[in-house]
């Protein structure tokens, strides 16, 4: 028998682009939600200024998608939905962010293999963050 070596595959963090590809993501994400009526509630449970959310989502990311576990080691577990209890969470808001992943990863990711890769596991964490109605 013989032996054949196989390199795994690539995390989606490497094929997203690594620390810059996140990092580009993120970057965009808020600029849409800062910027598009379609996310206007989704931005109106955000605070002024969305420094320290796009960090938590970097962070967050990193680890998800198969990189370096940023949130985790800084944060502790993600425990997502609990940490967002405090923000009213329904139709408009989970829509707005789906709106601002889905037009971010359009402009950030050029792979659309990739794109529908992470698209249908974020919307099905979309849905579990709902909390209204």
């Amino acid at each position: 028998m013989t032996s054949v070596e196989t390199t795994p595959a690539p995390s989606l963090y490497e094929r997203i682009g690594g620390e810059e590809g996140v990092r580009r993501f993120t970057r965009r994400f808020y600029a849409v939600m800062d910027s598009a009526p379609e996310a206007a509630a989704c931005r109106a449970i955000h605070p002024e200024s969305l420094d320290d959310s796009e960090q938590k989502l970097f962070e967050f990311l990193s680890g998800w998608l198969g990189g370096p576990q940023l949130f985790v080691e800084k944060r502790g577990a993600p425990m997502l939905r609990a940490r967002h209890l405090h923000a009213p969470i329904g139709e408009d808001e989970m829509k707005g962010w789906i709106l601002c992943f889905r037009w971010a990863l359009v402009d950030t990711v050029a792979d659309p293999e990739l794109r529908a890769a992470i698209l249908p596991q974020i919307e099905m964490l979309a849905q579990h963050m709902r909390n209204r109605g």
